[in-house]
């Protein structure tokens, strides 16, 4: 699944243009990432930025707070526990997905034992 402070609309016609076949959830005013440290707020040259290109996070996050989260993949267990944790403020770093296709399947086995 993904969590994302957009609004469930934008979210549903992100997912129907990328075909997404996992679940978009809506992390409303960016609640559970900020409850994992992982929210920070856009500066002014930034947001001017974002403005220019015609991205509006207080249309698409429903709120004024120019809030985002730093990007993050997590494999969590079905004890819920924490089995893998990426997260990193440049948004262009991220796991590869073999790694994480490693950390689920090391997840379900320790499950299985």
């Amino acid at each position: 699944m993904a969590i994302s402070p957009q609004l469930p609309e934008f979210s549903r016609e992100l997912a129907f243009q990328h075909k997404l076949d996992f679940p978009v959830l809506y992390d409303q005013h960016n609640e559970v990432a900020r409850k994992f440290g992982l929210v920070f707020h856009l500066p002014d040259d930034l947001q001017n930025a974002y403005r220019s290109f015609g991205l509006d996070l207080a249309k698409y996050n429903g709120d004024a707070s120019w809030e985002l989260p730093i990007p993050g993949s997590f494999v969590i267990g079905r004890d819920g526990q924490v089995k893998y944790a990426s997260a990193d403020p440049d948004y262009t770093v991220r796991p590869e997905p073999d790694a994480l296709i490693e950390a689920v399947k090391a997840s379900s086995s320790l499950a299985a034992d």
